[in-house]
């Protein structure tokens, strides 16, 4: 395709992109040390505020592709040695304008975009000089590819992030990464970035991972890497420094990469998504070589994947979670929020310490734990210190810092000692209202009348909690998900009595925890533990009435899951799980069922449904004796529609009472508590796309146009 031709093609793709933030390419001439001659070095750039990322839409392709005309003919008549590719400060470049791929009506507008980046792209590898990438900060999707069409590639120490995520989101990486990347570091190392790791909630590499992979050639310091990569530069021209790669392995053990792909994709989405075997088609096929081969067929895997549905419900997933999650809806204005100096918590078993130890490392400020005798107490705060000592270990931070915030941390058996300047103390005693009522009353009583008194209860119900206190105004649920650490999702939950100024506080501690907080309303199990019980309610009820448990479990496959329902129950804990099904069962007993199989389960004292001897799943010889089953066997098929018109019910239940503002809200609760895939948008979107909502509501959970091809 003649230069011509893709001026015309990224014109014309133009108009489908009207909100693009438009990338410049800015071309400036350099004279490269030790006389290696003149250079020319673009950098990729969208304004001055550097927290914008630097993105890929067709008038930034074209700003590239323009800024290769100048450059192509000044390598033509020798006027230049070499030409490099940056970005910004912090920011080379983290790929296509998912704004306007999400727009696209029409399969041959999808597949222009796919044929424009690879068009430009693949000028670099076409000119008569050398070309150099220079990862200088983050770089993802087209970031990564456009450097992977270079002769050579850079890499800063301090790049905070590095990956293909396209899989994760339901796409290829379509402008070049599954046909470069294999024969550059192998289909083994290439399965590792392309695959695996975007299944694995989008994996970041770092600078110096990126170097050791091979996909760098060098690897320099973040404050001198644009003048320490042209000194590089300049030795590769003049031939002081000759870069060797190994040679690419094309024989049995590729085929094995490729299977390994497979084997993880299906462990991870189990055939529900396309994205990832698409991406496995185009490595396998690598293996002969032919680059243009490649890039035809990323083409129309890009094509085809823009055009379904799972990718529509990934971008609408990660709009949830990098835009919905910054501006939680309901929130009351923050400027009501007050300070908060010390934290006090209530209890000091795993899931105290735990929230003890986020408190202290994300607010710095005094924070004091409390149980009924001191060797609990003890205990907590020898965790969090624990804790402090490896993260020490590790190199996350410094001694000073250790020092610190052990000095921070304390453990006392009196609450009016402990709490009497407290600005927020929080409860993760046993899930009991009457316990937690007491626990309130307590702390109420010693604790400075500003003082935020918030909850942890995953199940009951909050302004209950608070109506014995003089100040239930003051009363805020603040339910976490395990482990704290790890899952984002903080449900702040707003009592009939609540006020602006506390929940105001709540929304700013979570801000500050970096938790993703979302406003529900005070009904029993909120939004994610009421979702999943009625998901695994009805699993259980499937089986209690007679199907066995391996087609249960199979027949919930196909969504892709991060892990099967009695997995997950037994991460949560049979007894827990017991329990809020019984607090919703009394709530709902139309519609959440107590099953008498996890309540002998239970009883029994067992952690789980299975054992893990041979290394996998086997459902427990003792579980099985337990269970007491109907004669009413399901297939697959049937247990799969009954359990997503259930959760279908469940949800239009909750919009109908308003637990949430919005769907939205929803699905970014199950992405960010549940984990749930962004192939499924959390679960609306795929719902709205089996028919599942309109089956079981009579309507869809979200307008047309969101999380599918706009009409």
């Amino acid at each position: 395709m003649s230069t011509t031709t893709t001026a015309e093609l990224l014109k014309g793709a133009a108009e489908l992109f009207p909100d693009e933030v438009v990338t410049q390419a800015h071309v400036r001439h350099l004279d490269l040390p030790y006389g290696a001659g003149k250079f020319a070095l673009i950098t990729l750039d969208n304004g001055f505020d550097h927290t914008k990322p630097t993105t890929f839409g067709p008038g930034s392709l074209a700003n590239l592709n323009t800024a290769l005309d100048q450059v192509e003919k000044e390598a033509a008549d020798g006027d230049i040695v070499g030409v490099g590719i940056t970005g910004k400060p912090f920011i080379f470049a983290v790929g296509a304008d998912l704004k306007g791929v999400e727009l696209l009506k029409r399969h041959e507008d999808a597949l222009a975009i796919g044929k424009g980046g690879h068009e430009v792209f693949k000028r670099l590898s076409g000119l008569a000089v050398p070309t150099f990438a220079y990862y200088n900060g983050a770089a993802m999707g087209g970031g990564v590819e456009v450097g992977l069409h270079c002769s050579y590639r850079t890499v800063s120490k301090a790049l905070p992030a590095f990956s293909l995520p396209e899989v994760f989101l339901g796409l290829v990486p379509g402008w070049g990464g599954c046909a470069l990347l294999p024969n550059l570091i192998g289909a083994d190392k290439a399965v590792s970035v392309i695959i695996e790791n975007s299944l694995n909630q989008n994996k970041q590499l770092k600078g110096q991972q990126v170097f050791d992979l091979g996909i760098a050639d060098a690897l320099f310091e973040g404050a001198d890497f644009l003048e320490q990569s042209l000194i590089w530069t300049a030795n590769v021209l003049k031939g002081d420094v000759t870069v060797e790669r190994p040679e690419i392995d094309r024989g049995e053990s590729w085929d094995q990469a490729v299977a390994k792909g497979r084997f993880i994709a299906d462990g991870k989405v189990h055939g529900a998504a396309p994205a990832a075997y698409r991406a496995l088609d185009i490595i396998a096929a690598a293996k002969s070589g032919d680059l243009q081969a490649g890039f035809d067929a990323e083409d129309q895997a890009l094509a085809d994947l823009i055009m379904g549905g799972e990718l529509r419900a990934g971008i609408y997933a990660f709009n949830l979670v990098q835009k919905r999650a910054k501006r939680p809806a309901g929130a009351p204005d923050k400027n009501l929020a007050r300070p908060v100096t010390k934290v006090g918590v209530v209890g000091a078993g795993l899931m105290a310490s735990q929230l003890a130890l986020l408190f202290l490392r994300r607010l710095e400020v005094p924070v004091v734990l409390t149980d009924i005798d001191q060797e609990r107490v003890d205990k907590g705060v020898g965790y969090v210190q624990a804790e402090i000592d490896k993260l020490l270990g590790k190199g996350r931070i410094n001694q000073d810092k250790a020092n610190r915030l052990k000095a921070l941390v304390s453990g006392v058996l009196d609450k009016a000692e402990g709490f009497s300047d407290a600005d927020f103390i929080i409860e993760a005693v046993f899930e009991e209202i009457g316990v937690k009522q007491q626990v309130f009353a307590e702390v109420e009583a010693v604790a400075p009348a500003h003082a935020i008194l918030a909850t942890n209860t995953s199940s009951l119900s909050v302004s209950e909690m608070a109506s014995k206190l003089k100040h239930p105004e003051r009363v805020v649920g603040f339910h976490f998900f395990n482990p704290v650490a790890i899952l984002p999702l903080l449900e702040i939950v707003r009592g009939e009595k609540t006020d602006d100024a506390s929940l105001a506080t709540a929304f700013g501690v979570a801000k500050k925890l970096k938790k993703t907080a979302v406003l529900v309303k005070d009904a029993p199990a909120f939004v994610v533990n009421r979702i999943l019980t009625r998901f695994m309610g009805e699993i259980q009820n499937v089986i209690d009435e007679g199907t066995p448990v391996e087609t249960a479990e199979k027949a919930i496959e196909p969504l892709g899951l991060p892990m099967s329902p009695l997995v997950l129950l037994e991460l949560v804990g049979p007894a827990i799980g017991l329990h809020v099904s019984e607090t919703l069962n009394r709530a709902f007993p139309e519609r959440f069922t107590v099953s008498p199989n996890l309540a002998a389960v239970v009883k029994a004292g067992k952690r789980g449904f299975y054992v893990y001897d041979s290394g996998k799943p086997e459902l427990d010889p003792e579980v099985a004796a337990l269970l007491k089953q109907g004669d009413v066997v399901l297939t697959e098929e049937q247990v799969r529609d009954r359990v997503l018109d259930a959760v279908a019910q469940e949800i239009g239940l909750m919009l109908d009472e308003g637990v949430v503002a919005e769907a939205q809200d929803i699905d970014l609760c199950l992405i960010t508590g549940a984990g749930w895939p962004f192939h499924l948008g959390g679960i609306t979107p795929y719902l709205d796309r089996e028919g599942v909502s309109e089956r079981v509501t009579g309507k869809k959970f979200l307008a047309p146009g969101v999380a599918s091809v706009p009409a």
